[in-house]
């Protein structure tokens, strides 16, 4: 299993806009129709990923204990479908739904959504505040697959704590190691 660290995109970075397909609803979301009233975290994900498949459920968790204090979530898969059949829209119909997704799954054909955050992995996890300010980018906790670390969601938890109580986030973050988005 390769290991692909974040890019860590600059703190302050405005959130890139963008208008894709969700493969949920079939329509298509724009940055703000995904945004929370306090917050947003955009993800970047894929169906086949065993960094992501190790996560999603403390993940799921994080988006149930946060969308109700006003935090939006997204999700995005950037890769390329010729190459990984496994990660195109219709699986990924399929993965939201075996998942219990209750958010917006979007298909990044073009990849250049990925390219505008500077996405380098998945789970890739980025946070916005109210303001559409990155305030967080990195991983979800230290947990990995056989790393023997129980999930905890610590890192992302105490990120969104801070937009939703309005205090200071440590700009010292850990970037998130999972799979390469795999390029065209």
């Amino acid at each position: 299993m390769a290991q692909t660290p974040s890019n860590m995109l600059p703190l302050g970075t405005i959130a890139p806009d963008f208008h894709l397909r969700d493969t949920n609803s079939n329509e298509y979301k724009t940055f703000a129709d995904c945004k929370g009233e306090k917050g947003t975290v955009v993800m970047f994900i894929c169906n086949h990923c065993p960094f992501v498949h190790h996560v999603i459920e403390e993940v799921l968790k994080v988006v149930n204990d946060y969308r109700v204090q006003g935090i939006g979530f997204v999700a995005i898969s950037s890769n390329d479908v010729v190459k990984y059949p496994q990660d195109a829209p219709e699986l990924m119909t399929e993965f939201a739904f075996e998942n219990g997704f209750e958010f917006p799954y979007l298909f990044d054909e073009t990849q250049e959504v990925a390219k505008a955050y500077d996405a380098a992995c998945t789970p890739d996890f980025y946070l916005f505040d109210n303001q559409n300010k990155l305030v967080y980018r990195g991983q979800l906790d230290d947990s990995r697959p056989a790393n023997g670390i129980p999930l905890s969601g610590s890192d992302l938890r105490s990120a969104i704590d801070g937009v939703v109580m309005n205090r200071l986030i440590n700009s010292e973050q850990k970037p998130s190691i999972g799979c390469n988005i795999k390029w065209k």
